[in-house]
């Protein structure tokens, strides 16, 4: 097991304790989901990194990489639906982008086509990464400037999810015509 798919897997195991921490909801505890998320985003990045300098690319870390991606912003917005920052309809759109895009790329898998993160997809991640810890700064301890910036984010995460799952399906739709 090479070192990026050792912090793909504690991307994973994360997780859990990340949740764990931000449904306590004790004051003198809020900082730690805000800690805990920034140092799994920033696993991602490294892994990404570090598997494309040094070649060390694995199916493993193919298929698991994008996996605890999705697993962690899922998790992050589920909890903020019951916490009341997200409306449900709003994650229902996001988490469903990741399951059409996710079921596209197997189906052109099926089809010995693979289908590479484009620009709309990156951007989109970036965007729902920087709602999460706008988030969890406000939820860590409230500041007037930061809560305004929610809603706009929101809604340009919405837009960047719809956009980016409609380029990669058009941009695909030999996929599904074949």
């Amino acid at each position: 097991m090479n070192l990026p798919n050792k912090l793909t897997i504690l991307r994973i195991l994360l997780i859990p304790i990340f949740v764990f921490f931000l449904m306590l909801d004790n004051n003198s505890i809020k900082i730690i989901p805000l800690v805990i998320f920034i140092a799994a985003s920033l696993t991602d990045t490294l892994d990404g990194n570090i598997a494309r300098k040094f070649n060390l690319i694995t199916d493993f870390g193919k298929f698991m990489d994008p996996l605890a991606d999705k697993l962690l912003v899922s998790s992050a917005l589920i909890c903020f639906v019951e916490m009341n920052y997200i409306s449900a309809w709003i994650v229902i759109i996001i988490i469903g982008r990741e399951f059409l895009i996710s079921g596209f790329r197997t189906l052109a898998a099926s089809k010995n086509v693979t289908i590479a993160a484009n620009k709309w997809g990156k951007i989109k991640t970036v965007f729902q990464m920087i709602l999460i810890i706008v988030i969890l700064i406000d939820y860590a301890r409230p500041i007037q400037f930061i809560n305004e910036l929610i809603n706009p984010l929101i809604i340009i995460t919405v837009l960047l999810t719809l956009i980016s799952a409609i380029t990669y399906l058009v941009n695909n739709r030999n996929v599904i015509k074949s």
